[in-house]
């Protein structure tokens, strides 16, 4: 059994992939070729935005709009402690620093945490108050009812990581739709991936969007040879562009798969563990499905007796970012944040893909329940 199994999904598109990667190994257009262009228009009108700004990898998603926003040392830009490295490497590498915020029991940032780590910023007077960036983790939305009046109450720009969260919504908007920028990715993993890396960005300020233009590709002006600023080589491959143009018929089909397979894991696991928290409004892409365990001992047991069992299991994340050796400068403790901390020694991860079977299903839960007991 794999975590994700990719290959049910390629022989759907086998056909109209392979016609694609011929058409432009006979063009020889491959970087940021027609395809390019295609899939973001379409990714655009998929999510509602005016722009979508293709990219060569989810991080470069999160970097090109930071360094838009020129970020200065003493600027803070707010972070969820629990998740992926590049939502707080990217504000370092666009020269801000980040602040760490806890998040609550949807993994999300919790905005209490988020309000509170402003003022006390405000309060010491060491940084400036400059953005947030809000992340859907495991495809569910954050909480941008309430995100966003606090970043209009405070002045601060919102960076939208929906590296996770592509194809979910919150009250039917879709997520790369929420604040002035959003960033997400398509590593292979992801709800809807290419086939290395890529990644893209979508905003509806036409003046952002010219500007990270221009720093996607060295920081270029009037013609590539005219640098303005300082950029980075942030292009898309050609190929990858026809992958997701590949995938797109059959990507909302998908995403009710993940929400049926969910589901599925819901039912059976009731009782055992704590499960993915569930409201009314929003609509999770399931990038993955993620549980808990009762305490680190209880995670190792049940990750040793599936691995046993052939069942292949996932921890995201077992370190929060301010515990990270990366960022031990920024002098934080495991306490200042505990309920990431606490997380961060119980979660794992199951199989999750749209073609997961229903007979899947029943041997992982009941693999799994055997091993809780």
């Amino acid at each position: 059994m794999q975590f994700i199994d990719l290959d049910k999904q390629y022989n759907l598109i086998r056909e109209d992939l392979n016609q694609r990667f011929q058409a432009i190994l006979e063009s020889k257009q491959f970087i940021m070729g027609p395809a390019v262009t295609e899939m973001e228009e379409r990714l655009a009108e998929y999510c509602g935005r005016k722009y979508c700004l293709s990219c060569a990898s989810g991080t470069d998603a999160l970097a090109i709009p930071l360094m838009a926003y020129e970020l200065k040392k003493e600027d803070a830009v707010f972070v969820p402690s629990f998740t992926f490295f590049a939502s707080a490497e990217s504000v370092v590498l666009a020269g801000g620093t980040p602040v760490f915020v806890d998040v609550d029991e949807t993994y999300n940032i919790d905005t209490d945490s988020l309000s509170t780590a402003i003022e006390r910023v405000i309060a010491e007077g060491k940084l400036n108050p400059r953005g947030i960036i809000p992340v859907d983790l495991f495809g569910r939305s954050a909480n941008y009812r309430k995100v966003l009046p606090i970043a209009e109450k405070y002045g601060l720009f919102v960076l939208e990581d929906a590296a996770q969260g592509f194809g979910g919504s919150l009250d039917g908007k879709k997520n790369g739709a929420f604040g002035q920028v959003s960033a997400t990715s398509f590593f292979p993993a992801k709800p809807l991936g290419c086939y290395g890396d890529g990644g893209a960005i979508f905003t509806d300020d036409e003046d952002l969007f010219e500007l990270m233009k221009s720093i996607r590709v060295h920081g270029h002006g009037s013609d590539k040879y005219d640098n303005v600023r300082i950029g980075l080589n942030g292009r898309m491959d050609t190929m990858q562009a026809a992958v997701i143009l590949s995938k797109l018929p059959l990507f909302e089909r998908e995403l009710q798969l993940r929400q049926e397979v969910a589901d599925a894991y819901s039912e059976q696991l009731k009782g055992f563990f704590d499960l993915p928290v569930s409201e009314d409004g929003f609509f999770s892409s399931w990038a993955q499905y993620t549980i808990r365990a009762k305490d680190e001992a209880h995670r190792s047991r049940i990750m040793e007796s599936m691995k046993e069992k052939g069942i292949p299991l996932m921890i995201y994340y077992p370190i929060p970012l301010h515990m990270q050796t990366a960022f031990q400068y920024l002098g934080y403790k495991a306490k200042d944040l505990p309920f990431c901390a606490a997380v961060s020694r119980q979660v794992f991860s199951v199989p999750m893909y749209p073609y997961l079977d229903k007979q899947e299903i029943v041997h992982i839960c009941d693999c799994l329940k055997q091993a809780a007991e």
